[in-house]
């Protein structure tokens, strides 16, 4: 059985996208997004957020809703891009 893709799609890049331009419009750091998901329960370091903001790394269901909350918007503002937040 041939190993599966971990090719990031569209909508994982509309994901990283839309999470680094939140944070920035929100004026946080990487660092500080990362703690306040860790403060939240999601333990994350910087290292994890810039590779999912890169589309390096795929943002599973637990770091998409952590982060999320941590930026104060819905699961689904994230997964629909700039505009639904």
């Amino acid at each position: 059985m041939a190993a599966r893709s971990l090719e990031i799609g569209p909508v994982g890049l509309t994901v990283a996208r839309t999470i680094e331009n939140l944070r920035i419009e929100r004026g946080l750091g990487q660092r500080q997004l990362a703690a306040r998901c860790t403060a939240l329960g999601r333990p994350m370091s910087n290292t994890m957020l810039s590779r999912s903001e890169l589309a390096k790394r795929r943002c599973d269901i637990d770091d998409l809703v952590a982060i999320a909350a941590a930026l104060q918007v819905s699961p689904a503002a994230l997964l629909h891009g700039p505009g639904a937040a």
